[in-house]
């Protein structure tokens, strides 16, 4: 992992990715009054065919040191992974905001979706493994969604930046 510190202007110290993710691993909630400012919504940035940038609002977990999503095949960010799997999420947590760089990838492992669909379960969201294995359903989903089934996506992360929003502050990016 390369770390660069990118305050070094202000004299601030470097971030620690370990304290970084310890923080995304305690979670970070979607209910209102749950995260900073009100709730914690991470942004997901998609690339459209024509080069511009596609932005939206997503419910990602963070587990096993990595950031998953669901979507359906037909959005525009899950046609846009299909074209191009190369993707920037971005979270504000209290302590710090964070971006990350890297590829969605289509989780097609029937265990690996059976598992993510009872951790959103777990938090409230009563997502479930469809009749094909490979996809989740539910009552309801954020409308940007789609219609199920939702399909499961890893984030594989090669770069972060974090800036800190507490004292003693900081920004760092990390390459891994």
């Amino acid at each position: 992992m390369e770390t660069t510190n990118l305050a070094t202007l202000y004299d601030s110290p470097v971030l620690d990715w370990a304290g970084i993710e310890a923080r995304l691993g305690r979670g970070l909630p979607q209910a209102p009054h749950a995260g900073g400012p009100d709730r914690h919504t991470c942004w997901l940035a998609t690339i459209n065919p024509d080069g511009s940038p596609h932005v939206t609002g997503i419910g990602a977990l963070w587990t096993g040191g990595t950031f998953w999503f669901e979507t359906g095949r037909g959005t525009r960010k899950g046609r846009n992974l299909a074209r191009d799997p190369r993707c920037t999420l971005s979270v504000a947590a209290h302590e710090f905001d964070l971006t990350v760089e890297g590829t969605a990838d289509l989780v097609t492992d029937a265990e690996t979706v059976a598992e993510l669909a009872a951790l959103w379960a777990g938090q409230g969201w009563p997502a479930r493994v469809d009749d094909t294995g490979l996809a989740l359903t539910a009552e309801f989903s954020a409308p940007s969604a789609g219609p199920p089934p939702w399909h499961v996506y890893r984030l594989t992360v090669r770069a972060a930046t974090a800036l800190a929003t507490v004292d003693p502050g900081g920004a760092t990016r990390w390459r891994f």
